[in-house]
């Protein structure tokens, strides 16, 4: 791939998942992928604009906050030398700094007018978040009134407490992360997660007038104190080489990270005098005076069992790995995903291997890499997530077979570089995907996996345009639906007859496109009828005259066709994912006409 198709292409992925983390609460990849894009663009293109945004927008028909004090995001750090080089060079060699727990939950800004909660938003893009008022005044610890009458915006962490989360929760969700998201943004007290079970921990604050006089960051920890905010816990440092306490205490931290009552995944080290850094400032991400130092992954072994392939909603054929149960960061793990053939071949891994996982301080450990034949005592002393002992004898080594028909239709599967795909749109396993796909896109409430199960089985649906055919009897023929049910759901069902061709656009579940592309490409198109024209002339071939040129200024040959080449003039969009397009709405052409 060309350096600039590369940069293009990382440039939509990283705001695709992005999108997923901050907007859905469901991120696909690691923590630790994500920042190996990062850093990979960075070495490609260290001025390009996604580097410089901090998160999605908020999702559209939510009610939007603008910050007064952008909400950014910090510089990352994994080792000791990142300590160093932030210390010697970020700084020019500061001599004190505030050391708070980088705490793992869902970014949030409480706006004070006179003293009186006003409005609590989430992060959002940093610029911009969306208004979670009504569910943050169930956080017990946030004061609807502080100790003092004055005008401020405190920053900071929502958490659930690893106990709540053990009790209540272990069974609907894989981390307490994903609840706080979850529970903050929910529209009708309807989420997994009930927002009384969260906690708010301060690590900032910013003063719309009269600020207090303070010297240091610490000490403006002591006024919300004093104010009636809890803030995470914080140590000082202060040493003509505090380098070398702060590397100690990353280490102290590694040690006892298990002990802390909420999930953490680093360290987060600050500058303390504030005027120093009012001189360093800020890039258009994240200040220069401050680090969040990651945890270094954490490592456990197991036994690869067997592995299963599933289809997913856009035809990817996925290897998913059954290993023997493991504990890895707190949770027991017993299946994850290989990703894709490519990745099998990689790894050289063979069903009854010894494997090692990684988690990356993130929700899914993978398989790093295959530590050879296992043996039966690998498998002795394992236990269950219930508690319940795991027995099972070891399996034959054999080798990792892909298959070459999509296992939930029979159709034949097509290679495509290291991945396997299904190319049949009426696939169950597609269907049900792209149908669920749909609906999450659309917030629809009331309409989830078991009822899509439902009205597949039942035969009352078959795609998406189905979904708007289902009449109020059909809907309380289902086992367990009732009346104000069926109404709900024909309620939701007819808000989302009319949206927004970008919001249909992304609905449609394309391959690699998010919302952010999607609204783009429709920008581009502007009606539906232009989707159609822009569809048939990129399929346009040389000889054709929707083609276009066929020589650039150099005289070199086209590759693509105009309709393609003019796609890739937006920024994001490079030849791969235009390509993408085309060919994701060639195969949903029937469903954009039903």
């Amino acid at each position: 791939m060309a350096e600039d198709d590369r940069i293009k292409h990382l440039s939509a992925a990283i705001r695709y998942h992005r999108e997923l983390y901050y907007n859905h609460s469901a991120p696909e990849i690691s923590d630790a992928e994500f920042d190996q894009m990062w850093d990979e663009l960075r070495d490609l293109d260290p001025q390009n604009p996604v580097l410089h945004e901090v998160g999605p927008e908020p999702l559209p028909g939510t009610v939007k906050v603008e910050h007064k004090f952008p909400m950014r995001s910090l510089d990352k750090g994994t080792n000791d030398e990142d300590i160093i080089h932030f210390v010697t060079q970020s700084t020019f060699g500061g001599k004190r700094f505030l050391a708070q727990p980088k705490l793992d939950g869902s970014a949030l800004s409480l706006e004070y007018v006179a003293g009186n909660l006003h409005r609590a938003a989430t992060r959002g893009s940093g610029e911009r978040g969306e208004d979670v008022t009504l569910n943050a005044k169930q956080i017990a610890n946030i004061p609807l009134r502080l100790n003092v009458a004055i005008d401020c915006h405190v920053r900071g962490e929502v958490v659930m407490p690893l106990a709540v989360f053990e009790e209540k929760y272990r069974s609907v969700s894989p981390n307490p992360r994903n609840l706080c998201s979850g529970a903050l943004r929910q529209k009708h007290g309807d989420g997994k997660a009930d927002a009384a079970d969260l906690v708010f921990c301060a690590y900032d604050v910013k003063f719309v007038n009269g600020a207090p006089a303070a010297t240091y960051d610490s000490e403006l920890l002591t006024w919300l104190q004093d104010a009636g905010i809890e803030p995470a816990p914080w140590e000082v440092f202060e040493a003509d080489h505090p380098q070398l306490a702060m590397i100690e205490h990353t280490k102290h931290w590694v040690a006892k990270r298990s002990e802390y009552p909420f999930e953490i995944d680093g360290i987060v080290f600050k500058l303390d005098n504030l005027r120093q850094r009012d001189n360093l400032g800020m890039t258009a991400h994240h200040p220069r005076w401050a680090l969040a130092w990651k945890f270094p992954p954490e490592e456990a072994t197991s036994v690869l069992l067997s592995v299963d392939w599933q289809t997913g909603r856009t035809g990817n054929v996925t290897p998913v790995a059954r290993i023997a149960p493991q504990s890895v960061g707190g949770v027991t793990v017993e299946n994850t995903t290989l990703h894709n053939p490519g990745e099998v071949a990689r790894l050289g891994v063979n069903i009854g291997d010894k494997i090692l996982i990684v988690r990356r301080g993130d929700v899914i450990p993978k398989i790093e890499q295959s530590l050879g034949r296992a043996k039966q005592d690998d498998l002795a002393n394992r236990h269950h997530a219930d508690g319940t002992p795991f027995l099972q004898n070891l399996p034959l080594s054999q080798a990792i077979i892909a298959p070459q028909i999509c296992p939930s239709c029979d159709s034949s599967l097509v290679a495509e570089g290291a991945f396997l795909k299904c190319y049949n749109m009426l696939c169950e396993a597609r269907t049900s995907r792209s149908i669920l796909y749909w609906c999450r896109a659309l917030e629809m409430d009331g309409i989830g996996e078991k009822l899509v199960e439902q009205l597949l089985d039942a035969g009352l649906i078959t795609s998406i345009a189905g979904l708007y055919e289902l009449t109020h009897e059909q809907l309380t023929s289902l086992e367990r639906m009732g009346k104000k049910s069926a109404d709900n759901i024909l309620s939701e069902l007819s808000r989302t007859n009319k949206m927004t061709l970008g919001k249909f656009t992304h609905a449609l579940g394309l391959p690699g496109i998010g919302p952010e592309l999607a609204t783009l490409f429709a920008s581009h198109v502007t009606t539906l009828d232009g989707m159609f024209e822009w569809l048939d002339a990129a399929h346009a071939s040389s000889g054709d005259a929707r083609f276009g040129p066929t020589l650039d200024v150099k005289g070199k040959p086209h590759q693509l066709n105009s309709a393609l080449r003019e796609l890739c003039q937006h920024d994001g969009i490079g030849e791969k994912v235009a390509i993408q397009v085309r060919d994701g709405l060639q195969l949903r052409r029937a469903l954009i006409t039903d």
